[in-house]
C-alpha cells in the first residue's frame, strides 16, 4: 500500500482501534488458476505484544469454495477498510484564494500481509467464534442492552453450526496502515472539509460522519459539529 509519511498510522493501539471498530476484512489469496480469490470475513487482530505482527482470526462458511484453494502457509493479503468520503474542492478555503484545487478521496485502511492456514479443529472454532461474539456483545452491553454469548444457545445446536464453518488463521508478517485525512492541506482547508462533510452528508453511507469526526479531532474542533 502506498503510504505517504503524513498519512501513516503507526503504533499498535491506533491501528488496533481501527481494526476493532471496522470488525471485518477482505481476505485475498491466489487461486490455482492464478486469479485472485477474495472473501469478506469478520476479523480479530491479535498483535504480538508491542509488535505489529501477531495473527488474524477469522472464519468462513464451509460452503465457500475459497478455503479449498488455501494450502497451509498460503501467502495472503487481508484488507481492513475504514470510513471513507469524497472531498469536494468547493470546501477548501484555498478555492477562493487561488482556485488551484482538485477533488480527492479520504479514507482509512490497514493491509495485513502474511500466510494463511485453514483450521478445522472444533475447539479452535468454538474459541474463535466465542471470542468474536464476546467482543461485539460487550459493545452492546456498554449501551445498556442485554448481552448474548455462544453458551446461551443449546450445545448440540452450536456443534452443528460449527460444522458449517472453517477457521481462518493468518500469521501476520507485515502491517501497513494509512489514514488519509487531508493532512497535506492547511488547517483552514481541513476545517472546510469537516464542515462540508457534516453539512452535505449527514446521512452518508460510506462513513462521511466518521471521517469528519476524525478530522475534527485532529484539528481540535468540537466533535459535536
Amino acid at each position: 500500500m502506498y503510504v505517504p509519511r503524513f498519512n501513516a498510522l503507526e503504533g499498535v493501539p491506533e491501528i488496533q482501534a481501527l481494526v476493532s471498530a471496522v470488525g471485518s476484512a477482505q481476505l485475498v489469496t491466489t487461486g490455482p488458476d492464478g486469479y485472485p480469490l477474495a472473501s469478506f470475513l469478520p476479523v480479530i487482530w491479535e498483535p504480538a505484544g508491542s509488535d505489529t505482527g501477531g495473527r488474524l482470526v477469522m472464519h468462513m462458511a464451509r460452503a465457500n469454495q475459497h478455503w479449498k484453494a488455501i494450502e497451509p502457509g498460503t501467502p495472503c493479503l487481508a484488507v481492513v477498510t475504514g470510513p471513507e468520503a469524497y472531498v469536494s474542492p468547493a470546501w477548501y478555503a484555498a478555492k477562493a484564494e487561488h482556485g488551484k484545487v482538485v477533488p480527492t478521496w479520504n479514507y482509512s485502511a490497514v493491509h495485513f500481509t502474511g500466510r494463511v492456514t485453514v483450521q478445522h479443529d472444533p475447539e479452535w472454532l468454538l474459541e474463535a467464534v466465542s471470542w468474536l461474539t464476546d467482543l461485539h456483545e460487550a459493545r452492546r452491553e456498554q449501551g445498556g442492552h442485554e448481552g448474548w454469548s455462544v453458551s446461551d444457545a443449546p450445545e448440540k445446536y452450536v456443534t452443528g453450526q460449527l460444522r458449517a464453518i472453517v477457521g481462518i488463521e493468518v500469521e501476520v508478517e507485515r502491517v501497513e496502515a494509512k489514514a488519509k485525512l487531508s493532512q497535506n492541506r492547511s488547517e483552514d482547508d481541513r476545517a472546510g472539509v469537516v464542515a462540508g462533510l457534516r453539512g452535505e452528508y449527514a446521512g452518508g453511507v460510506r462513513g462521511e460522519a466518521q471521517v469528519a469526526d476524525r478530522m475534527a479531532e485532529d484539528l481540535g474542533l468540537d466533535l459535536g459539529g
